[in-house]
């Protein structure tokens, strides 16, 4: 994919959410009342905000079209696979295995995979973060996250 292209992508997808989140406050009020800006006021804002910086980067993209540049080369792109995937891995089992779960196999792999530590050395980091995350979040500050089916078999939803 050349860099003229991405950037035209780019815009256009930014724009479209941009336009989206504009079209959707307009359904809570965007104006003022008796008690102060309407619920839809904020994102209304925001909205016409990323509208605009959207065009304008469409504007200039069109404007450079620099069609021969390439956008990112093949080792950039596996530079970027290697740290992206193992992300939306992790998202993915947060929302199937819980958010604690999740943070020590994420952790724990990425070590082994990419840092090559020893297994000992991966699941202690792994165990041990989301030991001090649960304690922290659910036990101390009483933030509640996405809880699994091994927090449920514990007792601890």
């Amino acid at each position: 994919m050349t860099r003229f292209a991405a950037e035209v992508v780019t815009a256009l997808v930014t724009l479209g959410l941009g336009a989206a989140v504009v079209l959707g406050a307009r359904e809570y009020g965007t104006g003022w009342n008796e008690g102060g800006p309407q619920p839809g006021t904020f994102p209304f804002y925001v909205g016409l905000l990323v509208v605009a910086a959207s065009a304008g980067n469409l504007f200039v993209a069109l404007r450079k079209r620099q069609h021969g540049v390439v956008f990112v080369s093949a080792e950039q792109a596996r530079r970027i696979a290697a740290f992206g995937l193992p992300l939306l891995g992790f998202v993915a089992l947060s929302l199937t295995l819980g958010f604690y779960v999740a943070t020590a196999i994420y952790l724990a792999g990425v070590m082994r995979i990419q840092g090559k530590y020893r297994i000992a050395s991966c699941l202690a980091v792994g165990v041990g973060t989301s030991v001090f995350f649960f304690l922290v979040l659910e036990a101390w500050f009483k933030v509640p996250l996405l809880k699994g089916p091994l927090e449920a078999f514990l007792g601890l939803h």
